[in-house]
């Protein structure tokens, strides 16, 4: 613990500025106006950027692409009139188990009940969003409360927090009070603690592992959470075990490494659901078993023999009966089971081995077409294929959700261990405001977010955001003039063909982003066909503003569906 000011009185907002920045934050993304007073002891005193942005949600965003970038907590702010978009914001850190720190304004007492301005409630909207919801309602709580916040925020599987400051604009901190801004710099990432799991379950998942002839390990968030990549890794190619991952997991190993089966679950690669599903023992290593994972529990079936390891013993066999379970810090775990592991049980599994070689090859040869597809409109998969082969080598990937998550979850290689991945949970329009924190977070890093125009449109605003304040972050835009993954569900609600009236519930007027882009100060880029793919995102990414690549495509392309 430092101690970054003295026991003596002291005005709430130096402490609260005092202590982000010995927490080592360096930006907040608040939509003002929210804790103006510590706004003003940050310049004064602190190199941390203050950026504010052109909605709540965005600033939960950015707050959440900042701390799965960094693995810092991201802090976002609103006032209490802003308070329920922010926490509408928070429901993709939840779902996702991402470390963001949300400041709000609050009600007075004094004028609690009585109608003031804005008067709403706002505690209880977030606690199905938060491991940790409270108010501050005495300037001399301000230290304990933050010291708490960053510790529920990072330990365990991560999750967001609230802390509501008294004051519809949190003016609470103008107050002053005996205080010091004491620091617990352990819990400024993730993880903190590495619980070491027990020696005798250690032993019997290894061992299990090792008698299997047809393993697979399915690896998750809490993996990448854990930074266990390396282990993962090393025990799949001494026990040549085949991997999946969910897409939380997706960096946890490179999808050209020949074990790597790919994406598994909803949003996946056939050649991964094939594997789980012929698979006699499923390893899951820090994964939650949810329905995206396993495709709604199909992949494995329930009743496959499975183990599982996992920081958070409410997750061990929560949907599959276990056969092992071990609890504790996934890198130490595997880092245990590297210390007493025997190769030679690797040998049985040549046969699998082939098998898992077999169908990752079936799978490329049966998606090759639209990888390299020459097609106008340019086929999304192609974009997928040059974003394999061109992202720079410590590029960081941002990927939303809905087709964007499917194309790139399924169609989408990373090369180097040293790239990153993270993708929306469920959330359309996380990935544009989610890049902007992430390249925030790491300046030095390539930033590329990949979103359809559907996304994108959310949050466009936040363009001059990132140009105001040089946040560099290149963006991809999948702009097919629509929400094309709602085509297959309004084909069966109209039974079979479309109305030209049907279309209007998914369809969008063309758009040029590039030139509105350009408009708002970024360098905007459209691309009509795949061979400018390459040369567009190399300019984007040596532009030194933010960048729009607005690529037109095809409005007919559907993202294959799941293989059960």
């Amino acid at each position: 613990m430092s101690n970054v000011g003295h026991n003596t009185k002291r005005v709430g907002a130096e402490v609260l500025a005092d202590m982000l920045a010995g927490y080592g934050v360096t930006h907040v993304f608040m939509v003002p106006a929210v804790l103006r007073r510590t706004f003003a002891e940050m310049e004064r005193r602190t190199t941390i950027a203050r950026v504010h942005c052109h909605g709540e949600k965005s600033a939960a965003y950015m707050a959440d692409g900042y701390a799965r970038a960094s693995g810092k907590p991201g802090i976002c702010m609103a006032q209490v009139i802003g308070a329920l978009n922010l926490a509408a914001g928070l429901r993709d850190a939840y779902l996702a188990h991402s470390p963001v720190i949300a400041f709000t304004g609050g009600r007075d007492p004094k004028t609690k009940f009585r109608k003031v301005y804005q008067e709403i409630d706002d505690v209880p909207a977030f606690e199905p969003v938060t491991k940790f919801n409270a108010t501050i309602d005495d300037a001399a709580r301000i230290p304990d409360m933050v010291r708490q916040a960053f510790r529920v925020a990072t330990t365990g599987a991560p999750g967001p927090v609230h802390l509501q400051f008294r004051g519809n604009e949190g003016q609470v901190d103008v107050e002053e009070a005996e205080m010091e801004a004491l620091v617990e710099a352990q819990f400024s990432r993730v993880p903190p603690f590495r619980p070491e799991p027990e020696a005798a379950h250690v032993k019997a998942a290894l061992d299990l592992l090792q008698k299997a002839e047809r393993p697979i390990i399915v690896a998750g968030g809490g993996a990448r959470a854990s930074g266990a990549g390396r282990e993962l890794v090393a025990l799949a190619e001494a026990l040549q075990i085949p991997v999946a991952t969910s897409l939380n997991g997706k960096d946890c190993i490179p999808g050209t490494h020949p074990l790597s089966v790919g994406v598994v679950g909803s949003y996946s690669r056939e050649s991964a659901n094939l594997a789980v599903n012929r698979a006699d023992l499923v390893c899951f290593i820090g994964s939650e078993t949810g329905g995206m994972t396993t495709h709604f529990w199909a992949v494995p079936k329930i009743g496959t023999p499975a183990i599982q390891i996992d920081i958070e013993p409410e997750s061990l066999g929560r949907n599959y009966p276990l056969t092992a379970s071990v609890l504790g810090d996934v890198k130490s775990a595997l880092a245990r089971m590297l210390g007493q592991i025997d190769k030679s049980s690797a040998a049985k599994r040549e046969a699998w081995i082939k098998e898992i070689t077999a169908l990752r090859g079936d799978w490329y040869a049966k998606y090759k077409p639209v990888l390299e597809s020459d097609a106008v409109p340019i086929h999304p998969a192609r974009i997928c294929h040059e974003l394999t082969q061109h992202v720079p080598d410590d590029g960081i990937v941002v990927v939303d959700t809905g087709h964007a998550g499917m194309w790139m979850g399924g169609m989408y290689d990373l090369r180097k261990s040293t790239q990153s991945y993270m993708r929306s949970a469920g959330h359309l329009g996380w990935a544009f405001p989610a890049g902007i924190g992430a390249k925030a977070a790491c300046p030095e890093r390539p930033v590329v977010v990949f979103t359809g125009d559907a996304g994108f449109w959310y949050h466009i605003a936040e363009i001059e955001t990132a140009v105001r304040w040089k946040i560099n972050s290149v963006t991809v835009v999948n702009n097919n003039g629509g929400g094309n993954q709602s085509k297959r569900g309004f084909d069966r609600a109209y039974g079979g063909e479309q109305t030209v009236q049907a279309r209007e519930l998914w369809t969008y007027n063309p758009m040029n982003f590039a030139k509105l882009a350009e408009d708002m100060g970024a360098l905007g880029i459209r691309v009509e066909r795949a061979s400018d793919l390459a040369p567009a995102l190399k300019q984007a990414l040596a532009a030194n503003r933010p960048a729009v690549i607005d690529v037109a495509t095809d409005i007919d392309a559907l993202a294959p569906t799941a293989v059960a």
